[in-house]
C-alpha cells in the first residue's frame, strides 16, 4: 500500500496568560492527545511535528477549511463547548457535500488572552462530542493567544473513491433539484451552533441517488443555488411553493416575509443538490425507505436564468444571503 503524507503543525503554544495553577504547555498536548481517537488511517497523529495518514489505492482525500471569529460568528457570551461543536460540523458539512467519509481534523485555535484554561478545555469538549460522534480523529492543530477575541480554524480530510467526489459543476440541463431539510431561522433559533451535518444523508445519496451536484447550505439557498448555476453553466427554477419553510422561522410573519428567511438567513447546513430525473423519480419513491429526507423544490435548465416560481407567475430569483453579522 503507498503512503501518503498530509502535514500539519502540531506545535501547541504556551498562552502567555498561564499561571502556576495551569498545566504546562506538554501537558496541554497531552491532555488533547488523550481526548483523541484513533483511526486505521491515522498512522501518526498529535506528538510529532506532522501528521502522517495512510491513503488505501483507489481513493483520494478531500479537504475543507472554515474560521470562525469571535464578533461574526459568535458573541463572547457564546458557550464555548456550542463553539467548539460547530467549528467541526460546518467543516463536516462541507465533507458531506462531497460525498465524502470524513477521517482527520486539525484545529488552530487563538484564545483571547483574559480567558483561562477551562475556556479553552471546554471549546475542545465540544470539539471532540462530534469527533467521537462521527468516528474523526482530531490529529493536530495549533494553539496561541493574542488580544483579540476568539478565532477557531479548523481543517478536515475526507476520503472519497477516485474520481468520484461530488462537486458543484455537474447539473445538466433538466435535472432536478432537491434539499435535504428545512430552511430559515436558525440564526436567531440557535440552531447554527446545534445543526447535525448531514454525513448520514450524503452517504445514502452517494451509494443510491448518485447527485450530479451538490454542495452544503451555508449562505442561504438564494445565495448558493448561484454557485451550481454558474459551475454547471446552467439555468434554475425554483417552485416558490415547494421551498420547505422551517419552523424556526417566525410564525407571525406572512407567507412572503417566511419565504424570504428561507431563501435567505443561510447556515442551514442542509444539502443542496441535483439529480437526473429518472434519479429522482427514485429518490421521490425511495429516499424514504433509505432513511432520507429529499424534497424536490426546482429544475436546471439551458437558459441561463435564476428563477422563483409562483405558480404560472415568475420572477428572478432575489438575491440574498446571510450577510456576516454577529450572533450569539
Amino acid at each position: 500500500m503507498q503512503t501518503n503524507r498530509y502535514m500539519c503543525p502540531l506545535t501547541y503554544i504556551t498562552m502567555s496568560h498561564e499561571t502556576s495553577n495551569t498545566r504546562s504547555e506538554f501537558q496541554l498536548i497531552e491532555w488533547i492527545k488523550d481526548q483523541s481517537q484513533s483511526r486505521p488511517e491515522i498512522q501518526h497523529g498529535i506528538g510529532d511535528d506532522a501528521a502522517v495518514l495512510n491513503v488505501s489505492p483507489g481513493s483520494q482525500v478531500v479537504t475543507a477549511v472554515d474560521v470562525i471569529t469571535e464578533g461574526v460568528h459568535f458573541t463572547a457570551e457564546s458557550d464555548p463547548f456550542l463553539i467548539g461543536r460547530k467549528a467541526l460540523a460546518i467543516n463536516l458539512s462541507d465533507i458531506a457535500a462531497m460525498g465524502a467519509k470524513p477521517v482527520a481534523a486539525f484545529v488552530g485555535i487563538v484564545l483571547p488572552k483574559h480567558r483561562d484554561r477551562s475556556y479553552a478545555e471546554e471549546i475542545y469538549r465540544g470539539l471532540f462530542e462530534l469527533a467521537n460522534q462521527y468516528n474523526v480523529t482530531i490529529a493536530g492543530g495549533d494553539t496561541n493567544s493574542w488580544d483579540g477575541g476568539l478565532v477557531i480554524s479548523v481543517t478536515v480530510q475526507g476520503v472519497v473513491p477516485k474520481d468520484q467526489a461530488v462537486l458543484r459543476s455537474g447539473a445538466k440541463p433538466g435535472d432536478w433539484i432537491f434539499v435535504t431539510g428545512s430552511l430559515g431561522g436558525s440564526l436567531p433559533s440557535g440552531r447554527h451552533f446545534t445543526f447535525e451535518p448531514k454525513l448520514k444523508a450524503s452517504r445514502i445519496l452517494f451509494e443510491h441517488f448518485r447527485p450530479t451536484a451538490m454542495l452544503d447550505i451555508s449562505d442561504g439557498i438564494a445565495s448558493d443555488i448561484r454557485h451550481i448555476a454558474n459551475q454547471s453553466n446552467v439555468g434554475v427554477i425554483l417552485n416558490a411553493s415547494e421551498i420547505p419553510i422551517h419552523e424556526d422561522v417566525n410564525q407571525s410573519l406572512n407567507h412572503d416575509q417566511r419565504l424570504q428567511h428561507a431563501l435567505c438567513d443561510g447556515e442551514d447546513f442542509e444539502l443542496l443538490l441535483s439529480v437526473s430525473p429518472e434519479t429522482g423519480e427514485r429518490l421521490l419513491s425511495d429516499g424514504k425507505r433509505h432513511g432520507l429526507k429529499a424534497m424536490k423544490i426546482g429544475e436546471c435548465t439551458k437558459k441561463k436564468e435564476l428563477v422563483l416560481s409562483f405558480g404560472e407567475k415568475f420572477i428572478s430569483l432575489p438575491a440574498g444571503g446571510w450577510i456576516h453579522q454577529t450572533h450569539s
